[in-house]
């Protein structure tokens, strides 16, 4: 792929990332792993990367997926190329929204959004799950359904991987903390389990 190519990619990403980084995150993934320019693994290491660094995590990952392939001109480029349509559509909107944001088709429009949006942050979530706490082709090996027993299912998860996710998700839950101190602990606690 060419820098060009890259920058084109990225366009089309932030032209149609709507809802955050989150689903900048799928669309990244069928566009980068997709045309086999990073394997998942590679792609969802990333992705925790960016989610562990301040900025947003859409403009972080394609910075890093820039500078990954092309140096630092790439990761300036695919920034770049990431931020164009929403500064764009941010004027824009900043411009004319006040005239139109009563109107019911305006209205009904960024309803339907919020749903649409909410299905493409739970496939992205799924992507990153699939990766880190699943074992799919262990679970496989295993036997997988056809020989579901103890040695299967145990195959099926990375355990410290669930117990960190579970964890994470009560706690996130329960306690107002900021999610700095999320990152710290599960860095904290790969590097004391895995």
């Amino acid at each position: 792929m060419s820098l060009f190519s890259l920058f084109l990619t990225f366009l089309y990403v932030g032209a149609f990332t709507i809802g955050g980084g989150l689903v900048a995150i799928t669309f990244m993934q069928q566009e980068i792993v997709g045309k086999g320019l990073l394997s998942p693994d590679d792609f969802f290491t990333m992705v925790a990367i960016s989610e562990s660094t301040p900025g947003p995590i859409g403009i972080n990952m394609a910075t890093y997926i820039g500078y990954r392939m092309f140096g630092p001109v790439g990761g300036l480029v695919t920034t770049i190329g990431t931020v164009i349509p929403s500064l764009v559509c941010i004027i824009v909107i900043a411009r004319y929204f006040g005239k139109f944001q009563d109107r019911p088709g305006v209205k009904s429009a960024f309803y339907t959004l919020r749903a649409g949006t909410t299905g493409m942050v739970a496939v992205a979530a799924w992507n990153v799950l699939t990766v880190t706490v699943f074992r799919f082709a262990a679970f496989r090996s295993a036997g997988g359904l056809t020989a579901l027993g103890e040695g299967s299912l145990l195959a099926l998860f990375s355990w410290p991987a669930l117990a960190l996710f579970a964890g994470t998700f009560v706690l996130s839950r329960k306690l107002d903390w900021h999610p700095v101190f999320f990152v710290l602990i599960g860095a904290a606690y790969g590097v004391a389990f895995l």
